[in-house]
């Protein structure tokens, strides 16, 4: 345990030196965003994370369509990342989402926004070293983690032990390993295993620099548009690769595969509340047919 708080207490000095100059939405904005999380403004807590998390999975679809357009139109690959002002803005207007660098990225801004103090993290899955993100919040003595970017449907804490926390699909194992790393687990999924935190702290500029990257010849999402969300209740998804095109619908651990009829995208747009030109362009783009 001794181990444990004097990690919290180096992270803490490191949040404080190395993210400082993260990037937080100006109070417009923040409010835009709460309105459209149907989440009221309170003073950082559980509860308010807890609401933040909750509004942002059934509200901002993990997708890649519009990383996929915004790719296709940009010259130059370090002018590809949407930033949190641009990443807000494509979601309040237009539907729009993202993966896990850019949507866990414009979150932190929103948490730092509303108070809250922590730090990004960049992580592995599995053999895939530094692909997937995260952010760890202090709150109240304790830690938490927070991924809108796979996403975990709830926060789920880091206490240095073995722990477990329910969310409305899941329930989440937080494994403890060697070296301030920690294995995701969920239950009632195909694959439990979700991914491995580094829990190190990741400097805001090479947390940008990464960003860009992930747009480069080796980026993650470029290639297949792949949209998912909680809609009443129940997790939807699109998956381009899978053929004939259809809506997948998970009643719990059983998925019913929707055809779609005529132009998908405009069941597609339907369905997870995204704009259909946009959705239509990256479909085009990833050749479907």
């Amino acid at each position: 345990m001794d181990d444990v708080k004097q990690h919290n207490s180096t992270c803490s000095k490191v949040e404080s030196e190395k993210t400082r100059m993260a990037s937080a939405l100006d109070t417009a904005l923040s409010n835009a965003v709460l309105r459209h999380l149907r989440v009221p403004q309170t003073g950082p807590s559980l509860e308010l994370l807890d609401a933040l998390v909750a509004g942002y999975v059934r509200t901002v679809p993990w997708e890649s369509a519009f990383r996929i357009v915004r790719r296709a139109r940009t010259n130059q690959t370090e002018d590809c990342p949407r930033w949190p002002e641009q990443f807000w803005q494509d979601a309040l207007e237009r539907g729009g989402g993202g993966t896990c660098f850019e949507s866990n990225y414009a979150f932190f801004a929103l948490l730092r926004s509303l108070g809250f103090h922590g730090y990004l993290t960049i992580n592995d899955m599995g053999e895939s070293i530094g692909c997937h993100t995260a952010i760890v919040i202090e709150l109240d003595g304790a830690r938490w983690l927070v991924d809108v970017g796979l996403p975990l449907h709830v926060p789920l804490p880091l206490t240095g032990a073995t722990a477990q926390r329910e969310g409305p699909l899941h329930t989440y194992t937080v494994q403890p390993e060697a070296g301030n790393r920690y294995t995701i687990t969920r239950d009632r999924h195909g694959s439990p295993y979700c991914f491995t935190l580094v829990d190190t702290p990741v400097d805001d500029a090479d947390y940008r620099g990464a960003t860009i990257n992930d747009y480069g010849p080796d980026g993650l999402f470029l290639n297949r548009v792949i949209v998912s969300k909680i809609i009443d209740e129940r997790l939807w998804r699109f998956n381009s690769d899978e053929k004939p095109l259809h809506l997948q619908r998970f009643d719990g651990e059983t998925r019913v595969d929707l055809p779609l009829d005529g132009d998908p995208s405009l069941a597609i747009g339907d369905r997870f509340g995204m704009d259909v030109a946009t959705v239509r362009e990256a479909l085009s783009l990833v050749d479907v047919r």
